[in-house]
């Protein structure tokens, strides 16, 4: 299949997000989200928070093979990275839902994994004069609602962005922002090892579900669907800070990076259904390493100052200015 028929890479653009509101979301907003996103009230145990899964500090995932839930019970997949969702068209690794809106809260109400009521979240959350005071002076409502929280939420999650890796700058002209053995590999990218036919476009994915021959029993994609023939499909990930969030793939199996680009040298796995893309690359060594090294310049790490405990359990209304930074 021919590479032409993706998209060219490239980085994107702040124009092309389509906020639900019509704008930006205020940075006060931002910040509730923020404070919601790292609050482990929002758990049924009160010891998780969205951060204990999507931690910061480990490329918005967890480094496990597979993500712990509710009483640290193992999930059956691995935590995906939160960056640069404000473009994103489906998520959840099986691409169950088409908004963030409706995403956010899933996890919170699921018993599997942070395993809190609607009626309990509510109640927490209104009991708080935190909470009350900051969901007024960003909504004006009196009473907290699902709808408002998750419209925080996901105000918080689109300011995660990372648009300004090594290889961004290079598409802006500056020749010397990557090394002569990256741009040996991002022609390989584009060329013999057609990475860009799934992983294309401005965040480096085609937001479409591939089976790479690895599922045998999570059935992904063809579950919700109800349709077999895409069985064992997951979604397409992001590559933008692939380096910070080993392990991989939509169950953990592959521990490094150079060990994803030897799986797809191999053609994939052995595994059902696996897609007709998927074939023996016949990369060298030298040019596994100047994919990898290509693969690095996709790195723009992105620092989020968590919320002080005080600030979580104490009301204080203060100016916000640039908190979400």
């Amino acid at each position: 299949m021919q590479t032409s028929m993706a998209t060219p890479l490239s980085t994107p653009s702040l124009d092309d997000i389509e906020y639900p509101e019509g704008e930006p979301p205020t940075e006060a907003e931002v910040y509730l989200g923020k404070l919601l996103f790292f609050d482990e009230r929002l758990s049924g145990n009160r010891q998780m928070s969205c951060a204990t899964c999507h931690n910061p500090d480990m490329g918005f995932s967890d480094g496990l093979k597979v993500s712990l839930g509710n009483d640290d019970k193992p999930l059956s997949r691995h935590t995906p990275s939160l960056y640069n969702l404000a473009w994103g068209s489906s998520f959840f690794a099986d691409g169950r839902v088409s908004t963030l809106e409706h995403q956010v809260l899933m996890p919170i109400f699921s018993s599997d994994e942070m395993n809190l009521s609607k009626q309990t979240l509510l109640d927490r959350l209104n009991s708080e004069k935190l909470y009350q005071q900051r969901f007024k002076q960003v909504y004006d409502i009196e009473t907290i609602d699902t709808q408002h929280i998750s419209q925080a939420f996901s105000a918080f999650l689109r300011s995660i962005i990372a648009i300004n890796s090594p290889y961004d700058q290079y598409l802006k002209g500056n020749q010397f922002a990557i090394s002569k053995e990256a741009i040996s590999g991002l022609k390989l990218f584009t060329g013999k090892a057609n990475c860009i036919r799934c992983h294309d476009g401005p965040n480096f994915t085609d937001d479409s579900f591939h089976s790479l021959g690895i599922a045998t029993i999570d059935k992904g994609k063809g579950v919700i669907d109800n349709d077999a023939s895409m069985n064992f499909r997951f979604k397409t990930p992001t590559l933008r800070n692939i380096t910070l969030t080993a392990p991989y793939m939509h169950n953990g199996s592959i521990a490094d990076l150079e060990s994803v680009i030897h799986f797809y040298n191999r053609g994939g796995g052995s595994g059902p259904n696996k897609d007709s893309l998927i074939q023996p690359l016949n990369l060298s060594d030298v040019e596994i390493r100047n994919l990898l090294t290509f693969l690095a310049t996709l790195t723009d790490p992105i620092l989020i100052e968590r919320p002080r405990l005080p600030e979580l359990y104490q009301a204080k209304i203060t100016t916000i200015s640039g908190e979400n930074k």
